[in-house]
C-alpha cells in the first residue's frame, strides 16, 4: 500500500516545476527569427531549440518551436505576438489566454499540401539514395574480399 502512494508521489513530482522558477517569455521578433531560420538552415526542431537555447529540455525545447511554426503557418507573424498563456476570463481581460482556432486560407492550405509533397518526394528519394549506398558498399566489400582470396 505504502509503494503505491510513494509511486503516485514520485509521479507528481516529476511534472511539478522547481519552485521560483519562472516560464521564459520570448518576444514575437525572436520566434519569427527562429522560424525564418529553421526553414532556412532546416536543422529540424530539435536542433534549432538546441541552438538556440529554447525549452528547459530538448524534448519541451522541440515542441516549443514545432508550436511556433504551427502558428506562423496558420495565422502569420502577428499570431505570435498574441499572448496565449493562462485561462481567459472575459471580466479580467477579454485577450487573455488561447484564442480559437481559425480555419485556414485555402491558399495557405494548399501551399502546405504542396509542401508536405515536395518533403515526401524528397525523403523518397533520400532513402533510395541510401539503399544505393549500402548496395554499393556491399558490392565493393564483395569484390575486396575476392581480391583477397585470389592473393
Amino acid at each position: 500500500m505504502h509503494l503505491q502512494k510513494l509511486d503516485k508521489l514520485l509521479e507528481v513530482h516529476i511534472f511539478m516545476r522547481k519552485k521560483g522558477t519562472k516560464n521564459k517569455k520570448y518576444r514575437a521578433e525572436f520566434k519569427i527569427s527562429v522560424i525564418m531560420d529553421m526553414r532556412k538552415n532546416y536543422p529540424g526542431y530539435r536542433g534549432t531549440a538546441r541552438k538556440y537555447k529554447i525549452g528547459s529540455n530538448e524534448h519541451n525545447g522541440m515542441n516549443t518551436v514545432k508550436r511556433w511554426e504551427r502558428i506562423y503557418l496558420e495565422e502569420g507573424a502577428i499570431g505570435l505576438a498574441e499572448e496565449r498563456r493562462g485561462r481567459s476570463t472575459k471580466m479580467d481581460n477579454p485577450k487573455k489566454g488561447r484564442p480559437r482556432k481559425k480555419p485556414l486560407d485555402k491558399e495557405i492550405e494548399n501551399d502546405l499540401v504542396a509542401e508536405n509533397q515536395r518533403l515526401k518526394e524528397q525523403l523518397e528519394y533520400a532513402q533510395m539514395e541510401i539503399e544505393y549506398i549500402k548496395k554499393l558498399s556491399a558490392l565493393v566489400l564483395a569484390e575486396e574480399q575476392e581480391k583477397n582470396k585470389k592473393q
